[in-house]
């Protein structure tokens, strides 16, 4: 997945779609909303069952597909070209409101059931280490019969171990249909939300550590930079939660049976990285708290010492002050040893201040 172009998102990595695309457009009009890219659209198809698969990639034309024979997984990689789109949408028979939300990339996770098939959209969001940002895209599936069709913006995702389950022929996926290959996608990206969710919190717990020492400006940003990527994922894994539920507990009418158990557990995955994003939101939040502190403290620190410098030289000012008066009569003007017994009194008081001080504890 590509690094975000936008300006105003640039300091989590994520774009944001023009919706005023779509303003006066008629209902049901495919028309892509979402980041440019400079790539042809293909898919991939992957026909499989327990007897073995059958993969053909990089395919640009619907015409160039056959007859399924077992289950087929059909993977679209760009939506940019609403012509495959529609083309693919036609022999499926999906309906023109689907296409429409497919090329819509800016969809909320969602589950919408139709008479012989069954729409998801779904948020692949991945961390990325060099820019310490988060990239999301949206994912888009139909199930309909025999048939699972996932639709992604950019090239790149996060399946590879799914098929290559398929091809050393996992007797639980590739006997059990699109419906388990659906909770197969759905788990992965729960456990990638995890993985996501890891490293924020190891930059949390870093940024926790220098806001503690020593505070920089840079780390107020830092830490802005961190809130704002969990409510972003908080905008997009609250949602998940009641598609996964309604999959696990209501059942539909286009979904195999025999998965429900496996939705449940996904359904428990889910709720657990919510409390695990609501926890970090906590601690973000109370981080500014520890900023601020931090701040308050350096500073108390920087005052005490300039009070403590202060308060020794009140009394060196006041000799000074003393023997600085232009008088003719002051007898220790004329000591011999006046000068040298001035500066030893001096020095005396300072380091008795300073002992006295340092005895207190405030120095």
């Amino acid at each position: 997945m590509k690094k975000s172009r936008s300006l105003v998102s640039s300091m989590i990595g994520i774009s944001r779609p023009k919706l005023g695309r779509k303003a006066g457009l008629a209902p049901a009009t495919v028309a892509y909303v979402g980041e440019s890219r400079g790539f042809q659209p293909w898919f991939d198809v992957i026909d499989y069952s327990e007897s073995g698969f059958q993969e053909r990639n990089k395919l640009t034309q619907s015409s160039e597909l056959h007859e399924a024979n077992g289950s087929r997984w059909l993977h679209v990689t760009g939506i940019h070209d609403t012509t495959l789109i529609r083309e693919l949408s036609q022999r499926y028979g999906i309906h023109p409101l689907v296409q429409e939300d497919i090329v819509h990339t800016s969809q909320r996770p969602k589950l919408d059931e139709y008479p012989d098939f069954t729409y998801l959209v779904l948020k692949m969001i991945t961390y990325d280490d060099q820019s310490a940002s988060l990239r999301s895209e949206q994912l888009s599936v139909v199930l309909k019969g025999d048939v699972l069709i996932t639709f992604i913006e950019d090239e790149g995702d996060l399946f590879d171990p799914i098929r290559e389950r398929i091809r050393k022929g996992n007797q639980k996926l590739c006997g059990s249909g699109p419906s388990y290959l659906l909770y197969s996608i759905l788990d992965t990206l729960v456990d990638q939300y995890f993985v996501v969710l890891e490293k924020i919190g190891d930059n949390l717990e870093s940024l926790e550590v220098k806001l503690l020492s020593n505070p920089q400006q840079d780390d107020l940003r830092e830490l802005h930079h961190a809130k704002r990527e969990l409510i972003y994922l908080r905008k997009f894994i609250w949602p998940l939660r009641e598609v996964v539920g309604q999959l696990s507990k209501e059942g539909t009418g286009n979904l195999n049976g025999n998965v429900n158990v496996y939705l449940r557990d996904v359904y428990d995955h889910s709720i657990q990285v919510i409390e695990t994003l609501e926890t970090y939101r906590d601690i973000s939040s109370s981080m500014m708290d520890i900023y601020l502190s931090s701040l308050s403290n350096k500073m108390n620190m920087v005052m005490k010492t300039l009070t403590i410098i202060a308060t020794i030289f009140i009394p060196l000012t006041f000799i000074v002050g003393v023997y600085g008066m232009n008088f003719e009569f002051m007898p220790e003007l004329h000591h011999p040893y006046g000068y040298p017994l001035t500066w030893i009194g001096m020095i005396a008081i300072a380091t008795g201040m300073l002992i006295w001080f340092r005895r207190k504890g405030w120095w």
